[in-house]
């Protein structure tokens, strides 16, 4: 049924009787001249010059899979950036695989269906608003991803009409009264135009948690009262605890930072579901990778799967495991090691397993060393052998490996072949994409240099990112929580210790300290206290979540900075205030198995390292341990407690020694250093 007025459908019926009545003619002369070619070509006078379609084989993949025209637009074809798809003009990986390019395919048509279909509800109601009498509020159709918070996500909001009767979820509940129907607004305001608001709305559509489809309306919003200045803060109209509440909801959720999916090159081709994995392995190797998928994979990287900067699984690990064979082997063995942690698997059996993966990883490394090919492939395994046993490794395992620093040599070379250095650190032009390698690497280079007592290899470029006004970011916040700046303070207090090592005097060492300790506190300048990384609506906040995180390590970091203090000890007022601190920052980050105690294996090191028998930090680390359960027993969370219970036990036993008859002070009491301990212990771990 026809929601137009009468009057209005006549007018229609006119206007399209006009454009019929002038057809015809257009028709008639189109057929004439086509019949008059053809009978040129009759009368024995063929065409001198064949007319033939000539197919492009430079467009884009996208285009040719759905056998379209590509005007081959850079770095996006029109096609690609409509729909927004990635445009590929490379051969993708899903090319050569018939099933992969057919499941492509369907996802493309769905994406095109979904948005004829918004596009077709959007011109109805802008139809519905211009051609109906009363005019409406709004000249778009509102959708769910008008608000971010889960919530709202749950119902869609109606077309606004001033005669519309149904409840409005988004305003308080009050009753009914005669006084508050809607009235014409030429009846109340006469004939005064009122003001037009323009409202931006940006939506992204998500198909097997890949990102696709990405749109963006202008809303126009018509009011009489004159819009409020810029920065104004407006006041509700009702007052009460339900108003107040959705008030900071709605203040919660818009202060999320815009997620982008593509933040990071992880230097692959589209996403990859985990049902499209197509690996031919044996019956006990495909155990060992559905173990893998289902038990490991969701604990890598768990701050960059609560930012949503990019999906571990299907950016990542996936594609790597189908197109790296040496990465392949290296995740078949850490999941052999994981399956004999965390089902106590015993026996040879496992340990061959282990053992064989892991000599056919660094087989695979070294074979493609000496071709001097795929370093991407050769840094991206070789830095997963070095990180995943961050995740599995236990501190009481006998196998044969090669130590995590090693590995990191090699590493280091293929960093340098590629010239990530120089890509990160450009001073004239900011790059598209962070290479996810550099950051991974960063990561393992400047906490790996404190594991060491020596100065990162990349100390100088974190030290350029840090006085960068163009591009001071690596990613690192992104990917593992603590802000990019604190983390390039903690390279310096490295390199710091390191000159401190080889023979450095004191005064110039308390000036350096100084001076880093006052960069420290500038990174903490319009920083509020930490509170729950949780939005009203229980949805967690990746930004507070951030912030907690870089508060702790700002905390650990000045306590690693106070230790290089000459006559540093744990008894000291300074110590003792700030482990008081990092323990009240640290009960505002989740804990248990869905927490991210595993992600602060760096802070626990540090700040335990310098605690007292007796101490509140120490209780509440055996709290943590508690709530992991299980899961407390491997991986560098692991690693730690046994380092920290260690350090406890030698350090409280050397103070009972020296207590009795002793005649030095309280505060000149010796401490034996984590790094000692470990070294008397043999344990040479990498603690993330």
């Amino acid at each position: 049924m026809s929601t137009l007025p009468p009057n209005h459908r006549n007018m229609m019926r006119s206007t399209e009787n006009t454009v019929n009545m002038a057809a015809p003619k257009v028709c008639k002369a189109a057929v004439a001249s086509k019949s008059n070619m053809s009978s040129k070509t009759k009368n024995g006078k063929p065409r001198t010059k064949t007319q033939m379609h000539r197919r492009s084989r430079t467009g884009c993949y996208i285009c040719r899979l759905r056998r379209k025209k590509c005007d081959e637009g850079s770095p996006n074809c029109t096609a690609c950036k409509h729909l927004g798809l990635q445009c590929e003009y490379k051969r993708p990986m899903w090319w050569s695989n018939a099933d992969a390019r057919r499941s492509h395919k369907e996802e493309i048509k769905m994406i095109i269906k979904r948005k004829k279909l918004s596009e077709k509800s959007a011109a109805h109601s802008i139809k519905t608003s211009v051609t109906s009498s009363p005019p409406g509020l709004t000249h778009s159709l509102p959708t769910s991803a008008t608000f971010s918070d889960p919530l709202d996500r749950t119902r869609s909001a109606s077309i606004d009409s001033h005669f519309s009767n149904g409840f409005n979820f988004n305003s308080p509940p009050s009753e009914y009264t005669p006084f508050g129907a809607v009235m014409h607004p030429e009846m109340m305001f006469g004939s005064y135009s009122p003001y037009e608001i323009d409202v931006k709305t940006e939506r992204q559509m998500f198909v097997n948690d890949v990102p696709t489809l990405r749109e963006s309306h202008i809303s126009t919003f018509s009011t009489y009262q004159p819009p409020p200045p810029v920065g104004t803060v407006l006041s509700t109209p009702f007052e009460g605890e339900w108003t107040e509440q959705i008030v900071q909801e709605r203040k919660e959720s818009l202060s999320e930072e815009t997620l982008n999916m593509n933040f990071f090159d992880f230097s692959h081709g589209p996403s990859t579901d985990t049902r499209q994995i197509q690996i031919e392995l044996e019956e006990n190797d495909q155990q060992l990778l559905d173990h893998f998928i289902q038990y490991v994979l969701p604990t890598i990287f768990p701050i960059l799967e609560s930012n949503q900067h990019g999906s571990v699984s299907s950016d990542l690990i996936l594609p790597a495991l189908q197109s790296n064979s040496a990465y392949l082997h290296c995740c078949l063995s850490i999941a052999a090691q994981h399956l004999k942690s965390y089902a106590n698997v015993t026996g040879d059996e496992i340990d061959q397993d282990i053992m064989r993966h892991r000599y056919a990883t660094i087989f695979a490394l070294c074979e493609a060393l000496k071709k001097d090919e795929n370093h991407q492939q050769i840094l991206e395994a070789t830095l997963g052998l070095i990180f995943f046993q961050c995740i599995v490794g236990r501190f009481d395992d006998e196998l044969l490996d090669i130590p995590w620093h090693q590995h990191f040599q090699a590493a280091i070379s293929l960093v340098q072949k590629l010239n990530l250095p120089q890509i990160v650190s450009s001073p004239t032009e900011c790059p598209t994409q962070t290479p996810f390698n550099m950051t991974l690497t960063s990561w393992i280079d400047i906490l790996g240099a404190t594991m060491k007592g020596r100065s990162p290899t990349f100390a100088h470029t974190y030290r350029e990112k840090h006085l960068s006004q163009l591009n001071p970011n690596l990613g690192l916040r992104e990917l593992m929580g603590c802000e990019d700046r604190v983390m390039y303070l903690i390279s310096e207090i490295a390199c710091l210790e390191s000159l401190k090592q080889d023979g450095m005097d004191d005064f110039t060492l308390c000036q350096h300290v100084s001076a880093l300790g006052e960069q420290l506190t500038l990174t903490e300048i319009n920083e509020s206290g930490p509170k729950m990384p949780f939005n009203a609506n229980g949805s967690l906040s990746p930004k507070q979540l951030s912030r907690n995180m870089t508060a702790a390590f700002r905390l650990a970091a000045r306590i690693y900075l106070c230790s290089l203090v000459p006559g540093f000890t744990h008894n000291q007022v300074s110590p003792v205030n700030l482990l008081d601190k990092l323990t009240h920052v640290l009960q505002h980050i989740p804990s248990g198995p869905s927490g991210f105690d595993r992600n602060l294996v760096w802070v626990y090191l540090i700040g335990g390292s310098v605690s007292l028998p007796g101490s509140t930090f120490r209780a509440f680390f055996e709290d943590r341990l508690a709530q992991l359960g299980d899961l407390a027993s491997y991986g560098s969370i692991g690693r730690v407690a046994s380092v920290l219970h260690e350090v406890w036990l030698q350090n409280d036993n050397l103070s009972v020694a020296n207590t009795p008859g002793s005649t030095a002070p309280e505060s000149a009491l010796p401490n034996i250093h984590w790094r000692d301990v470990m070294q008397m212990k043999g344990w040479d771990f990498l603690l993330l």
